[in-house]
């Protein structure tokens, strides 16, 4: 899928129900549907989110960080068996952020490359794929600033995300493949610094850390999409989850498992014995909306992973069993878009409520993940 395991080669296979096997094998397929239209009807076009579930749109953008996720549901259509046709297209497609290896302006080189180049060079074994995606990751290690530890957001020089930890793993997977421990020592300094700064004692994160930009000093926690600054924006917590599993996966680092599992503790603790879908914000009183569905995929798709990992069976039982109850609850139709009219998959996610950005839509990411997730319930690894 989006990471694979490098470094921890034991694992048990996380199986579900065939009751789950089936709706997940349909909103596949409905998913394969909604991408085949917005590539027929807008060829070439990276989309973020929709506006009254419709993809095409003027609205503002905010940074340059999904296009890799189109092509990747293909990848992950034909992986799937969904047809030998979303090969061609998602060649096509990954082509098509091919240069995104040598993009310096953004956090997010792994949500472009990974999805797409990584799993081109997986099905196929050519090097020249895997080189793209090891560029990719010595790009990304150039935002690294060595007094703070950390790699910058696009925002600014002083600013550290939450949502890297979803694409330092490019920089961790370009160490390995080439043998480069200085590469490999940025990615894993980038994760204690965000664990310790930015991910909170009950298990919570920070959307983002304030740093000195000279002397590398932590001055705040702050938040450009969460309730506030010291609140739990819930798709930070998602990306946290996922994030550390994923590097614990490519390293064997036991403290990285050790802040995936207080990560998912907390989201269980938050979602368990209720709706497995959150609000934007677990903090926010009285919300405007009550789902960002966005985060539930994304963190579905690291509780499965996270089954896999963890050597207390009782605790993979109990990841496994939210994660199916997710994969559930996304697939009924107050969620997955069955209706024409909607172009995008997953109804009810939002990419930025402060900014009043694709709010209460489709959101690109949000499909991705639902698909990946999707894919890993129909066929366990």
């Amino acid at each position: 899928m989006y990471w694979s395991s490098r470094r921890v080669t034991e694992h048990r296979t996380v199986t579900f129900g065939e009751a789950t096997r089936t709706a997940a094998r349909a909103a596949l397929e409905v998913a394969a549907g909604k991408v085949s239209a917005l590539a027929g009807n807008h060829p070439d076009y990276f989309p973020l989110y929709t506006d009254d579930g419709r993809w095409k749109h003027g609205k503002q953008a905010w940074t340059n960080w999904c296009e890799g996720f189109l092509g990747g549901q293909m990848w992950l259509f034909y992986e799937a068996g969904l047809g030998e046709h979303w090969r061609p297209r998602a060649e096509h497609y990954s082509r098509l952020v091919e240069q995104r290896q040598h993009d310096r302006d953004v956090h997010d080189l792994g949500f472009v490359l990974c999805p797409t180049w990584k799993k081109w060079y997986e099905l196929s074994g050519d090097q020249s794929k895997n080189q793209v995606v090891i560029q990719g990751g010595r790009t990304m290690s150039l935002r690294f600033n060595p007094h703070g530890g950390y790699l910058r957001s696009f925002l600014a020089a002083d600013s550290n995300f939450i949502d890297i930890m979803m694409n330092v793993g490019i920089i961790a997977y370009a160490a390995l493949e080439t043998g480069d421990d200085d590469l490999m020592a940025i990615a894993l300094r980038h994760c204690d610094t965000t664990r310790k700064y930015l991910v909170r004692g009950d298990g919570s994160v920070s959307h983002e850390g304030i740093f000195d930009v000279g002397t590398g000093e932590f001055l705040r926690q702050s938040t450009q999409q969460g309730w506030r600054d010291d609140s739990s924006w819930a798709r930070g917590l998602a990306w946290s989850l996922y994030g550390f599993t994923a590097m614990y996966a490519l390293t064997g680092q036991p403290h990285l498992l050790s802040t995936a599992v207080t990560n998912a503790d907390y989201w269980l603790e938050h979602t368990g014995g209720k709706d497995p879908v959150p609000p934007n914000d677990f903090d926010q009183p009285d919300p405007a909306r009550a789902w960002e569905s966005s985060a539930a995929a994304c963190a579905a798709g690291g509780l499965i992973m996270l089954a896999a990992l963890v050597p207390d069976d009782r605790q993979a039982q109990r990841y496994r069993e939210h994660a199916e109850q997710t994969v559930r609850r996304l697939c009924q139709p107050e969620f997955l878009a069955h209706e024409a009219r909607w172009e995008g998959v997953l109804k009810h996610g939002s990419y930025h409520e402060r900014k009043q950005l694709g709010v209460d839509e489709s959101v690109m990411w949000g499909d991705y993940f639902f698909v990946e997730t999707l894919a890993r319930v129909v066929q366990p690894s």
